[in-house]
C-alpha cells in the first residue's frame, strides 16, 4: 500500500509542476518586449550655412582662331604662352585676295561717286547709277570680309594656349591658334539640392588653391542652373573668379567656400540618424507616448558631431531617441532612462 501511495503522490506533484511551468511560460509570453533607450528633446538651433566644394578652373572664354578664307599663312606673330591684348595682330594670311579686293573697291568707289554727281544733275540714267552703287556696295562688303580674315586679331585679352601651324603652311580649316581669357576664370560646381532656396546669382564665395597657401581669391555665382540632376540630387553653379594678376591658371584644382545666411534648423547628434540597409534613405526614432516611431528625414549641413535634419513629421519638443536606436523597430515599447 505504501508503495502505491508514493507513486500517486509523485504523479500528483509532477502534474502540479508541469502546470506551474506552463503557467510561467504563458505569463512570459504575455509580457511585452521593452527596449531601454535614452532620449533628448528636439530644439531649434541657429546655424550659418556654409558650402565647401572642390572644382577645376577653366578659362572664362576660349576661342579658336581660324579665318574664313583658304590660303597660305604668311606669318604667325605669337606663340603658346604669349599674353595678348584685344586687337593685337595674331596671324597674317596671304594678302593676294585682300589686295585685289582693295583695288576693286577703290575703282568701284570712284565710279559710284562720279555717277552720283551726274545722277543728281540728271545727266545719267537711273539704271547706270544703280549698277554703280551695287558694284560699290559689293566691293565694300567683300573688302570688309577679307580684311579681318587676312589680318587676324585677338578678340579679347588672353593667353595663347595652342598653336597648330607654322608660317608658310597652307591653312586647311583647323584652328591656327587657340586663345583663352585668363584674367577672368570660371568654374562649375555641383551643389546638393537642399541648398536650392539659399543660393542666388551674385552670391559671393572664396576660392583657395594649395599653390598659394593662406591666399583667398574673390568670386561670385554668375549662373544658377535651373535643373536638378535626378541621379545625384545636385544642381550646378557657374562661378566667375577675378584673376587680374594671372596667378590662377586654367586647369588648377581649387577649393571653394560659400557662406550663406544664418537659418533656423533642427540639429541632432549624428549617431542618432540611421541609414536604411541597401538604400540611401535616412531615418530617426522618436518616443511617441512610450512607443518607438520611425520618421524619415533628409540630412542637411553637418557641424562636428551634430547634423541638420529635415522632416515634415518632426517639430521642436519631440523626444528623439539618441541611445539604443540601432536595435529598435517601429512600434517597439520603450523604457526611457536618464
Amino acid at each position: 500500500m505504501n508503495y502505491f501511495l508514493k507513486i500517486m503522490i509523485v504523479g500528483v506533484l509532477g502534474l502540479f509542476m508541469v502546470n506551474c511551468a506552463s503557467s510561467d511560460d504563458n505569463s512570459r509570453e504575455e509580457t511585452p518586449n521593452i527596449s531601454t533607450v535614452k532620449t533628448t528633446r528636439l530644439g531649434i538651433s541657429k546655424i550659418s550655412r556654409k558650402i565647401e566644394l572642390s572644382t577645376t578652373l577653366e578659362g572664362y572664354e576660349t576661342v579658336n582662331i581660324a579665318p574664313s578664307i583658304n590660303g597660305t599663312i604668311e606669318r604667325i606673330f605669337v606663340d603658346v604662352g604669349v599674353i595678348v591684348k584685344k586687337g593685337d595682330l595674331l596671324v597674317r594670311m596671304d594678302q593676294q585676295q585682300y589686295n585685289n579686293a582693295k583695288l576693286t573697291y577703290t575703282n568701284a568707289k570712284k565710279d559710284y561717286e562720279r555717277l552720283k554727281i551726274l545722277n543728281e544733275t540728271g545727266t545719267v540714267s537711273q539704271q547706270q547709277f544703280d549698277q554703280a552703287k551695287l558694284a560699290y556696295d559689293q566691293a565694300k562688303e567683300n573688302l570688309e570680309f577679307l580684311e579681318p580674315n587676312t589680318f587676324v586679331r585677338a578678340p579679347f585679352n588672353g593667353v595663347i594656349t595652342a598653336k597648330n601651324y607654322e608660317a608658310g603652311e597652307l591653312f586647311t580649316g583647323s584652328p591656327i591658334l587657340t586663345i583663352t581669357k585668363n584674367y577672368v576664370l570660371k568654374a562649375l560646381i555641383s551643389v546638393p539640392e537642399s541648398y536650392v532656396p539659399y543660393v542666388k546669382e551674385g552670391t559671393k564665395l572664396d576660392v583657395k588653391s594649395e599653390v598659394y597657401p593662406g591666399k583667398t581669391f574673390p568670386a561670385a555665382v554668375e549662373i544658377v542652373y535651373p535643373m536638378v540632376d535626378p541621379d545625384t540630387h545636385t544642381f550646378q553653379l557657374k562661378i566667375r573668379i577675378s584673376n587680374p594678376d594671372l596667378e590662377l591658371r586654367p586647369g588648377m584644382y581649387v577649393n571653394t567656400s560659400m557662406n550663406l545666411n544664418e537659418v533656423e534648423a533642427l540639429m541632432v547628434p549624428y549617431q542618432a540618424v540611421l541609414k536604411l540597409t541597401g538604400a540611401n534613405n535616412r531615418y530617426v526614432f522618436v518616443n511617441d507616448n512610450g512607443v518607438a516611431k520611425r520618421v524619415s528625414v533628409v540630412l542637411g549641413q553637418r557641424h562636428d558631431d551634430m547634423v541638420e535634419i529635415k522632416s515634415g513629421n518632426l517639430k521642436s519638443g519631440d523626444e528623439l531617441v539618441t541611445t539604443g536606436q540601432a536595435k529598435l523597430v517601429d512600434g517597439a515599447k520603450l523604457k526611457v532612462v536618464e
